[in-house]
């Protein structure tokens, strides 16, 4: 496995969805509905396949599963911590906690553990992260949710709950699960033709991120993003290295979840901010510094780990 070449060929399709979008060949009205197709069907798509053909008595252990979504809580609750400091106004405090823990899984973490670790290390991930994305998004809601001015809660928790169980990333990892568990086989012309759609996911996944960067809202506060990225970065996978260790736990076995926990802020924060009265231009700042900073972070976690 060298790293390396891992990481510089996924950041190289982000830095070239960035120029493609600078020389115009990525406008700004494509990268809504090109989100939408590689989020709702290629990744969903991909998941499916891969969790569908494994083997879960042999590729899924619950103590890796554990550990991974203690050192997800653990850093939510520093990073409302750190809000309750006042060093945090208000009004933005929702955003700032969930860029802290809320990783980009489907698009960044997928990518990575399938590229260093193959189709193996791509179930082991896909697994692990429909799990991490359910807690995700419950921690992100209530903490946009508690800090979010004009909001009412009744009227919006059973459209929150609806999005939460309605994330397609979670349908496919849940439905993967169900059919692998069953012992079901896919026919053949929809397995090749998930295999195609799957094909599609990762590549446009990365092209998008890198169309998407802002370099103008960086400078918005560089320290308190710079924060989240510390937290989210370094902490997080700093956090779950400890417990893995702590548990004796092989290489092989918790390496997926590592490269889950240092995966950069979510793209969805953005999202989830715009929707749920949080700080947009805090969330696009934190994506875009966090996104660049991975490429030497994941490559240090990696180093570190084996």
């Amino acid at each position: 496995m060298n790293i390396i070449s891992t990481i510089i060929p996924i950041f190289a399709i982000i830095i070239l969805g960035g120029f493609a979008r600078w020389k115009g060949f990525i406008p700004p009205d494509f990268l809504a509905p090109a989100n939408r197709l590689v989020y709702y069907l290629a990744i969903p798509a991909m998941i499916f396949h891969s969790i569908s053909k494994a083997s879960l008595k042999t590729q899924f252990d619950s103590t890796v599963l554990t550990v991974t979504l203690l050192a997800v809580i653990a850093v939510f609750a520093f990073a409302w911590g750190v809000g309750l400091t006042r060093w945090v106004e208000r009004k933005q405090l929702g955003t700032f906690m969930q860029c802290s823990f809320h990783g980009n899984l489907g698009y960044i973490g997928l990518a990575v553990a399938y590229y260093y670790l193959g189709s193996e290390g791509l179930v082991r991930a896909s697994i692990i992260a429909g799990f991490i994305m359910i807690l995700q998004n419950i921690l992100a809601v209530v903490a946009l949710q508690l800090h979010a001015e004009n909001m009412d809660l009744k009227k919006n928790r059973w459209e929150v709950v609806l999005r939460i169980l309605g994330n397609p990333v979670i349908i496919s990892a849940l439905a993967g699960i169900l059919f692998s568990l069953a012992g079901l086989r896919l026919p053949l012309v929809i397995d090749r033709s998930l295999a195609i759609l799957s094909g599609l996911a990762l590549p446009m996944a990365l092209l998008i991120i890198g169309a998407s960067l802002s370099f103008e809202v960086m400078q918005l506060q560089l320290l308190r993003v710079l924060s989240t990225s510390v937290m989210k970065l370094i902490l997080l996978p700093g956090l779950g290295l400890i417990f893995y260790r702590s548990c004796n736990l092989a290489l092989q076995d918790y390496l997926p979840g590592l490269i889950l926990l240092a995966s950069p802020s979510a793209t969805l924060t953005y999202v989830m901010a715009k929707e749920m009265n949080g700080d947009t231009d805090f969330a696009v700042a934190a994506i875009s510094i966090s996104t660049m900073l991975s490429a030497i972070t994941f490559t240090i976690w990696l180093t570190l780990a084996g």
